[in-house]
């Protein structure tokens, strides 16, 4: 039975209409952590240290994005649910196409401008030229790479979240398929850049079908056509997908900050350790994320609507599914912590042994990070763009630098693991209050 943004919604529509959402996510986390697997393995551990570097810059430039994927949907979903159906599609058709024409100028700028911002981040030697080979073959893709990002929010508003898993799927299997080719089989100094194309390739594909069917007749609510420049309708969508954006980018900048220490405390090893856990806590935050954006159009449409006894059961709800994911996934993340580093470092004893003991205590991040996620997103489905943006800002750059900063000088490399776990406690308590503060202007 198909499931419509305007329905009632119980915990099983719920979790039936996010569950596309969340194994669009999930995926996409786990194809990217297959190339890991595969650049660690079979390229070694400098090009392995160079991805995880460069990677959170290049996810800055993506980002754009998601910014339009989670802001704009908020706007769409409300001018649907006002019942201006046309006019929403043409907010939609004007996201698309300003998406990628940004996508295309930041990737001509990156391309000019990676070895000195690798340099930036601390790349010398063969490190450095690791990470221009791999960005740059990266940044061909960037606009496409934009466009799968957006496209994974408009398939929701669409009401087509299982198309736009199948269309992750198949992108994830190119990567996959592709990564087995060309890392395996091309000389030891080309198995990088192997990966690279592969994961471009990955991001052509996830870009470039879903402008297919929307560019034609089809089933859903949406669809690409002509509209107009407007100003206002850009800075909504970039206001409401600030918080996303925010959050995006200061997680790349933190992450380049847990680098920088890593090195001064545990060299390249300190790096690739935290690759793996990045990796694996790309698979457990990628659900809390999907079922964000699988919720955002519901809560958007039903927001325009009024429909406020709707939106407060929503919001109990999403609660309780998300302590439910919390508690799930700290188990599980602390019963496969030494198997899943095997599979990564397994080669190299001591790195194992430090991603370990690191990923034991990082993980119980997992038991706050969902509800501030959660809170965040709830706020830009309502069009609230400032406090979605405040929660993430404070909670991704502020809190996670100043622990970064300050908790290792206490305790030294496990200071550095602990420091995640700080940020996302004080980022939960910020959003409960915020919860609290506008319970009246919004009725949940």
């Amino acid at each position: 039975m198909k499931i419509q943004l305007s329905d009632h919604f119980t915990y099983s529509r719920l979790m039936r209409f996010t569950l596309p959402s969340i194994g669009t996510m999930i995926f996409t986390s786990i194809y990217g952590v297959v190339d890991g697997f595969f650049v660690s393995n079979f390229a070694g551990k400098t090009p392995f240290a160079a991805v995880n570097l460069i990677y959170p810059f290049l996810i800055i430039v993506g980002t754009i994005g998601y910014m339009f994927g989670s802001g704009g949907t908020a706007v769409v979903a409300k001018t649907f649910g006002e019942g201006a159906y046309e006019k929403a599609n043409q907010y939609f058709s004007l996201f698309i196409y300003f998406a990628a024409a940004l996508g295309v100028i930041f990737a001509i700028l990156g391309f000019l401008f990676i070895r000195p911002i690798s340099v930036l981040l601390g790349a010398e030697g063969e490190l450095l030229e690791n990470c221009v080979v791999y960005a740059r073959i990266i940044l061909v893709a960037l606009p496409f790479f934009i466009l799968q990002f957006i496209f994974q929010s408009f398939f929701v508003t669409a009401e087509k979240p299982q198309i736009g898993f199948v269309v992750t799927v198949f992108s994830g299997i190119t990567n996959m398929v592709l990564d087995a080719v060309l890392v395996i089989l091309l000389p030891q100094e080309h198995k990088l850049a192997g990966a690279a194309v592969a994961t471009a390739m990955s991001q052509v594909v996830g870009g470039v079908v879903p402008l297919f069917y929307f560019g034609r007749n089809n089933s859903s609510i949406l669809r690409l056509g002509k509209t107009r420049i407007d100003g206002r309708a850009v800075l909504k969508a970039c206001t409401n997908g600030s918080s996303e954006f925010m959050s995006s980018v200061a997680m790349s900048l933190v992450s380049m900050l847990y680098n920088k220490q890593l090195l001064k405390y545990a060299g390249e090893n300190g790096v690739a350790a935290y690759g793996v856990m990045m990796y694996v806590s790309m698979i457990f935050s990628a659900a809390f994320n999907g079922y964000t954006i699988g919720t955002a159009p519901v809560i958007g449409y039903h927001d325009g609507a009024q429909n406020h006894d709707e939106l407060r059961g929503l919001l109990r709800k999403s609660l309780i599914i998300t302590g439910t994911f919390a508690v799930c996934m700290v188990a599980a993340a602390e019963l496969f912590a030494a198997p899943l580093s095997h599979i990564f470092v397994g080669y190299d004893a001591a790195l194992k042994a430090l991603t370990v003991s690191g990923f034991r205590i990082f993980a119980l991040s997992f038991f706050f990070m969902g509800f501030a996620i959660f809170g965040s997103g709830f706020f830009t489905a309502l069009n609230d763009g400032l406090t979605s943006a405040l929660i993430s800002f404070l909670r991704t750059l502020v809190f996670q630098m100043a622990a970064i900063l300050i908790l290792p000088l206490l305790w030294g490399i496990d200071g550095i693991w602990i420091s995640i776990v700080v940020a996302e406690l004080m980022a939960v308590v910020l959003t409960v209050v915020f919860l609290i503060l506008k319970r009246k202007k919004y009725h949940y």
